[in-house]
């Protein structure tokens, strides 16, 4: 039960201050900037990594907990109580946005700026970095350690810096369904569920060659 209630935590804090920090930056016309969301994201997945990371593993990100899954990092029976503690952070993340916010349309909401297949693609790309990251920093299915916080909260504000414009730089199933579900705004949601989940698995298993590879060569 710990593990679901750190799980929970970890993504209410990412939805509700990465999100959060969407909607104040509308609310106040800018005064956060597109650098400061960017920031804001890396640095929240950064500091609860480091706070909780040594109790659940740190997923925060369903397609996180799906990839370690594939690769038989994690156990299966964990997975779906994993994903729902997810959900539900994220969840009461956006309903709490809602109510302190309740004229934003969007609640922070990933949306495509171009096409829908950019977006998608983008989303495969940049959540296969993150996921690249995520497996070589950590320990077995737990993102922990003295520089795992630090390197995967640095390729997330890296991955929202340069993405966010055009895709919204989601990487995680979790931080999207909550805001599109509570604003109502559902008709790309599909780009930001299957795309972490192919970048995500993609990384795990070329993660898996490149170091098969490397202990047979030793």
């Amino acid at each position: 039960m710990k593990n679901y209630v750190s799980e929970f935590i970890g993504t209410f804090a990412i939805v509700f201050c990465g999100t959060g920090a969407i909607i104040i930056n509308q609310e106040t016309n800018g005064a956060i900037t597109h650098a400061g969301i960017a920031a804001t994201f890396g640095l929240i997945v950064m500091t609860m990594i480091y706070a909780l990371g040594n109790i659940s593993g740190a997923h925060f990100n369903p397609a996180v907990t799906i990839a370690f899954t594939v690769v038989k990092k994690f156990p299966v029976k964990e997975v779906f109580p994993y994903l729902l503690s997810q959900v539900a952070g994220g969840f009461t993340a956006s309903i709490i946005l809602k109510l302190l916010f309740p004229e934003n349309q969007f609640l922070g909401s990933t949306i495509p700026t171009g096409s829908a297949m950019q977006s998608f693609v983008l989303e495969i790309i940049i959540t296969f970095f993150l996921m690249f990251v995520i497996v070589s920093v950590a320990h077995g299915s737990k993102e922990q350690g003295l520089f795992a916080g630090l390197a995967i909260g640095s390729v997330v504000m890296l991955d929202a810096m340069f993405a966010g414009p055009i895709c919204g730089a989601s990487m995680n199933p979790a931080r999207s369904f909550a805001p599109a579900i509570v604003s109502g705004h559902i008709e790309h949601l599909w780009i930001y569920i299957t795309a972490p989940l192919l970048g995500a698995c993609l990384a795990v298993f070329v993660w898996k060659y490149l170091n098969t590879r490397q202990e047979s060569e030793m």
